[in-house]
């Protein structure tokens, strides 16, 4: 897979582009190799850039939030991914964690890439933008990853939205609270 062109196709061409990952076949393992962990890193890589261009954070305080932000954004795909799996069913389609890893790998391309923008910060509402678009990524690829009929699809997408808002709530309140206490442990401000 090529990441640029899937990135790309996904932001651009949603409708045809999900019926090609849906009939690709993946491992949580390819998938985070080859697509997620990179892109996962453009928001906290560039919010570490502006951070310390435009903020008064040493170094050190700015790249263990970047760093904390980035695994438990890693963490928090999957366990996304796994809620968007057993959700599923209710709504009249497949359980399936390795469909919702894709799901959610691909659904969050937008966001993913959106988040460059963090690098000024004045122009962190592109990133939320992009990351509502996002929104959108995921609706038009429910059906075709998933197999959740078309009626239902709504119903789903509300489910999953919930539950995406209670596990970034957690991950924001762990990044919040190690970054803080390794700041005092360590006098990185």
């Amino acid at each position: 897979m090529d990441i640029v062109s899937r990135a790309k196709n996904m932001i651009m061409s949603p409708a045809a582009e999900w019926p090609v990952v849906a009939s690709e076949s993946y491992t949580v393992g390819s998938l985070y190799q080859g697509y997620i962990i990179q892109l996962a890193a453009i928001p906290p890589v560039a919010t570490l850039i502006g951070t310390l261009l435009f903020r008064h954070i040493g170094f050190g305080g700015a790249l263990l939030i970047a760093i904390v932000t980035y695994i438990l954004g890693l963490i928090g795909v999957y366990v996304v991914a796994f809620i968007a799996g057993k959700l599923a069913p209710m709504f009249g389609g497949n359980d399936s964690t390795e469909a919702g890893l894709k799901l959610v790998a691909f659904g969050s391309t937008a966001g993913w890439v959106g988040g460059v923008f963090h690098i000024i910060p004045a122009l962190g509402i592109l990133s939320l933008l992009a990351a509502i678009y996002g929104i959108y990524l995921f609706y038009t690829g429910v059906t075709p990853v998933m197999n959740v009929p078309s009626g239902r699809v709504i119903g789903y997408l509300i489910a999953l939205i919930v539950a995406v808002i209670v596990v970034y709530i957690v991950i924001f309140a762990l990044v919040g609270a190690i970054a803080g206490a390794g700041m005092m442990a360590g006098g990185m401000m």
